[in-house]
């Protein structure tokens, strides 16, 4: 079990931190938002499963020759206060350092996501009352300001939010650009693909690739929803509304999370050739892959 330990330990710090940084600065991406998701959600899953499941498969060693043997013995042992011989310090340690990460990863997710909820539920509040219905947009809510700003605020309860401005500076195909992007943040619920990603970085903000993977994620799921709008729209139409609104958003929008604003443009005025059908099924093969080594290392070995 050592070997598999080493392992998924090398596995786990190569995911955090090389791998995240080569992905982040890869350029494919652009031509698969969705399937670029995909691989990075898979990046998290696994790199977590590895840093975690090497402490959990070095400790519990001595128990048994792989985890699922060695778990209900350890257990046994424990109850009757019995520990074998072989279990030394650094075993003891190992246990202990994944413990903490395990508390600080869930603490740390917990925490991000009461403080988001909580956030969500004031503004929701605010919104309810300062807002205004839209007959024209089922759902949507109309905020008296001049400024043009329009934003989606997620949750089992989601509104989607326009100023006065934005219907005054935008044409009505301008507006329906700007409710495709939105709706599609609602729609596929990129708040929840964000969030792990969010946590890992507050996790460990000293490891440069955890930020990366942050950055990186919240600027493909402003690809996906500038893709799906630009599907509904021409194109020019979303690109002019967006140099309207100028990216703005409060802090509290899903839209804080953005690419640069010029960056987007640039995509949509000249969209990237889409990866071959082949090789998007293979991006996420690579995704399902990657999560099934951890999963295998420590189920089976």
């Amino acid at each position: 079990m050592e070997v598999t330990a080493l392992s998924l330990l090398t596995l786990g710090v190569l995911l955090a931190e090389p791998v995240s940084r080569t992905l982040a600065a890869a350029s494919w991406p652009a031509r698969d938002p969705v399937g670029a998701l995909l691989v990075w959600q898979a990046v998290g899953l696994a790199g977590g499963l590895a840093l975690l499941g090497s402490g959990l498969v070095y400790g519990l060693a001595p128990f048994g020759s792989s985890l699922p043997a060695a778990v209900p013995v350890a257990f046994d042992a424990l109850a009757d206060a019995a520990m074998p011989a072989k279990v030394g310090v650094p075993q003891v340690l190992a246990l202990l350092a994944t413990l903490a990460l395990a508390l600080r990863l869930v603490g740390v997710l917990a925490a991000v996501t009461v403080r988001t909820l909580r956030a969500r539920r004031r503004h929701r509040d605010l919104l309810d009352l300062l807002g205004t219905p839209w007959p024209a947009a089922p759902g949507a809510r109309v905020l008296d300001h001049p400024v043009p700003v329009a934003y989606c605020l997620p949750g089992l309860r989601s509104r989607l939010v326009l100023s006065a401005g934005v219907l005054d500076a935008l044409e009505p195909q301008g507006v329906r650009a700007v409710l495709a992007h939105e709706r599609a943040h609602l729609r596929e619920r990129h708040d929840l693909v964000v969030l792990p990603f969010v946590a890992w970085g507050a996790t460990a903000p000293f490891v440069r690739g955890m930020v990366c993977a942050q950055l990186a994620v919240a600027a493909l799921i402003e690809m996906r929803a500038d893709d799906v709008a630009a599907a509904a729209v021409p194109p020019k139409q979303l690109t002019s509304a967006l140099r309207t609104m100028g990216g703005a958003a409060p802090a509290a929008a899903l839209s804080s999370f953005t690419a640069a604003l010029d960056s987007r443009l640039h995509r949509i005025d000249a969209p990237p050739l889409p990866l071959p059908v082949a090789v998007r099924a293979l991006v996420r093969l690579a995704a399902l892959a990657l999560v099934a080594v951890p999963t295998v290392a420590l189920l089976m070995l």
